[in-house]
């Protein structure tokens, strides 16, 4: 099964948190899983904050590049496009906001699930939240626009 990401054309796929073609990044992949997004992450020994902890800017960039990947799912699903090729709607993110509840465990596996709160033209509001071993660690809301073909270039 393809990730949304996996379809972005190769100009958008050099982002460090889901881009397909930076072999540095973290190549985030998000679904669908019924009706809200799906990403899972395991963060690495040194994404720590402090012993045992994964660092909190890590988390911010995993709920961000969710946030986009469930905009994109949305905007697909909404305007009823068949995923093919790399003809994925794009979005950037306009604000993002995170609460941090409670330590995220480094040695975890972590589940961001995105809820579809609004699509409104170009614009996707998604609410995430981040789970540790079944506990949710931080909550986040993501607005998200859509862009063109032509976006930074």
């Amino acid at each position: 099964m393809k990730a949304i990401q996996d379809y972005y054309k190769d100009s958008f796929s050099q982002c460090f948190g889901c881009g397909r073609l930076n072999e540095k990044g973290h190549q985030i992949k998000t679904f669908w899983d019924g009706e809200e997004t799906l990403t899972r992450f395991t963060p690495k020994p040194y994404h720590t904050a402090i012993p045992g902890v994964t660092y909190g800017g890590l988390i911010a960039s995993i709920v961000d590049c969710h946030g986009t990947g469930s905009a994109s799912l949305a905007l697909a699903r909404e305007n009823k496009i068949e995923l093919k090729g790399y003809n994925a709607p794009r979005c950037v993110t306009a604000s993002l906001k995170v609460d941090y509840k409670k330590p995220t465990p480094i040695d975890t596996p972590l589940e961001i699930r995105g809820t579809i709160v609004e699509v409104k033209g170009k614009k996707v509001v998604v609410d995430a939240k981040v789970y540790a071993g079944g506990e949710i660690t931080v909550s986040g809301r993501i607005i998200a626009i859509q862009v063109g073909n032509d976006f930074g270039v």
